[in-house]
């Protein structure tokens, strides 16, 4: 059979076992395996084991593990709450201060736990009954949260950015810089429009109150004096330094990515040790099995899609869809738009850490060639993914959010979260156009990269 004919049989295949309901880790193991067996040598499959734990022996994915510890103390613990009180106390006074609070504690909470569904999860279960109370409608209660959440992904430190690192042999710390700025441009336009849409939200319930209906609860104001805003300060400035320790530590070069997540790791236990007297045994079971599940499935996927991509790259099925995306002569942009699309309609059904690992092989080299930094093309690819995340049929942080309001219609979920996917295009449109928004950082913190 022709290259081309494998290729095919090879992708139908994953297709058909991801659909029979199989776990994702154990889908594309299974894919791999057989077509190990029916194309590959025989003793292929006796070296099994030693190809993914040879793909998996990276220091730089020892941090993701770590990470999740830190995630999951900081999750598991109130910090996200009480996170939560503190901004809507500072930005009350702001027109829908309620929603923006809710977009910098998913932004500063995701850049703690650097996981979009642990940040859906910790500030929804806090936001959304809040802004459900003052009057704000399901759908845009929940998109707030659910597109905050995804800023986990993009915003340091990021257990995606991590993977496309090691599948692009590219440095950590400076993917993890260019994420910055991209991040706060989301942060800001989300906050544009939690101001925008509660002001129309507000105005449609004025005109009923005006014209002798109820008077809603959007209507009332919360009011903070100076005392309360300070008194809620001290158990949340604890967490933003520990933020800033760790990312000083990574970027001032006191640490590797590995030892910037175990002393994450270890200063958030001792965090939520010392400030919620979370240390006893029955206290911090809850956060280890958290950390060893989420791992565990983690690098299971992560080892499979890597045997996956082996496979992929022996049989020259890799080799050859990018050779023929280079043969299609697509121009350099329409040859970006083309993988940005593809990227699209595998996040309706993948997670973003099984598109990177499987599509790396085959996305990179065109990109290279096309002479397109992939640095920058990274924080691109990720934002496209966060898409992935709050759109259907898929949409990870849809169903969190359904978990954490079960209250609000799914129908209601899913309109209130695409104005932020249109952000999102937006976003990835200004990148297009000004790169410098993700590559000024990095150039200024470590120089100019002249492998791009």
């Amino acid at each position: 059979m022709s290259v081309f004919g494998i290729g095919i049989a090879y992708g139908v295949a994953t297709l058909i076992v991801m659909f029979s309901g199989m776990p994702i880790a154990f889908a594309l193991g299974a894919v791999a395996v057989v077509f190990m067996g029916i194309y590959m040598p025989s003793a292929s499959l006796d070296t099994v084991t030693q190809n993914v734990y040879e793909e998996m022996a990276s220091i730089t994915l020892l941090s993701i593990p770590l990470f999740i510890l830190k995630g999951a103390a900081i999750g598991k613990s109130r910090a996200g709450q009480d996170l939560y009180s503190a901004l809507h106390a500072w930005l009350h006074r702001v027109p829908g201060g309620l929603g923006v609070a809710n977009v910098f504690a998913c932004a500063l909470f995701a850049a703690m736990a650097g996981s979009s569904p642990a940040t859906c999860s910790a500030i929804g279960s806090a936001g959304i009954p809040e802004m459900r109370k003052r009057g704000y409608s399901g759908g845009f209660a929940a998109g707030i949260i659910a597109a905050g959440g995804t800023l986990g992904i993009l915003l340091p430190p990021s257990i995606t950015m991590i993977l496309f690192a090691v599948a692009a042999e590219k440095s950590l710390g400076r993917l993890f810089l260019a994420g910055i700025g991209p991040g706060l441009l989301l942060v800001s336009l989300f906050g544009f429009y939690a101001v925008y849409r509660f002001r129309r939200e507000y105005a449609a319930a004025e005109a009923i109150y005006k014209n002798g209906g109820p008077e809603t609860a959007i209507l009332a104001r919360d009011e903070y004096t100076l005392a309360e805003r300070f008194s809620v300060l001290p158990r949340v400035i604890p967490f933003v330094l520990l933020l800033t320790g760790v990312m000083a530590a990574l970027y001032g070069g006191f640490a590797t990515p590995s030892e910037t997540a175990g002393l994450g790791g270890l200063l958030a236990l001792g965090l939520i040790a010392a400030i919620y007297g979370v240390w006893r045994p029955e206290d911090l079971g809850p956060i280890m099995k958290s950390t060893i599940r989420e791992s565990t499935m983690l690098m299971m996927i992560i080892g499979m899609s890597l045997l996956y991509s082996y496979v992929m790259s022996y049989l020259h099925i890799s080799q050859s869809a990018a050779e023929s995306v280079v043969a299609m002569h697509l121009p350099r942009w329409g040859l970006l738009l083309a993988i940005l699309v593809m990227v699209v309609v595998l996040g309706f059904f993948l997670p973003p850490v099984s598109i990177i690992l499987m599509t790396a092989p085959i996305i990179l080299p065109p990109l290279r060639a096309a002479n397109f930094d992939i640095i920058w093309f990274g924080v691109v690819m990720t934002i496209v993914m966060e898409m992935g995340l709050i759109h259907p049929p898929v949409g990870l942080n849809i169903f969190v959010i359904r978990n954490v309001a079960p209250d609000i219609p799914l129908s209601e979920v899913i309109w209130g979260t695409l104005p932020f996917v249109l952000l999102m295009m937006g976003a990835v449109l200004l990148l297009c156009l000004v790169p410098e928004i993700s590559t000024w950082l990095p150039d200024l913190v470590m120089g100019p990269d002249g492998s791009r």
